[in-house]
Parts: C-alpha cells; structure tokens; sequence
C-alpha cells in the first residue's frame, strides 16, 4: 500500500468530486460503508453536509474513519 494519499472519486448529491485518501483510510471508509449497508457516496455526503467549513472533506473522512475505530476499540474494552 501507498503511503501518500491517492485521489479517489465520487459523487456527493449529484455532484463529481474527489477525495486524496491513503490507501489505508480508503479501504477503511469502504469497509465502515459496507458494514452499514449504505452506499460510500451516501455516507460521504452525510459527513461532506456535517463536516463545516473548518474542515476539507479527506480531513472528515479521516477523522470518521478514526472516531469509529476509537469507539470499537473502546467497546471492545467494556
């Protein structure tokens, strides 16, 4: 795997875009969309509409992926 961040597309409410991700947070966000079901645009775009102006989105994506791997490990921890 890549250590620098790889562009990646998709598309947010109809709109192109792209996103630059390490290979590892990309294959992450993909697994966290599958586990629930949703499309990766889908939940792209839910963290593109939360995610305000002080963030880009790679940074959101980033910092998702990490929330939700912080909270399995804590759950994993009860």
């Amino acid at each position: 795997m890549s250590l620098r961040p790889k562009k990646h597309s998709l598309t947010l409410r109809g709109h192109r875009t792209s996103v630059s991700l390490e290979d590892e947070f990309w294959t992450a966000f993909r697994q966290i969309a599958a586990q629930e079901g949703r499309p990766i645009n889908e939940l792209a775009a839910e963290i593109d509409e939360t995610r305000g102006t002080d963030c880009g989105l790679a940074s959101a994506i980033r910092l998702y992926v990490l929330r939700r791997l912080q909270a399995r490990v804590e759950t994993a921890a009860v």
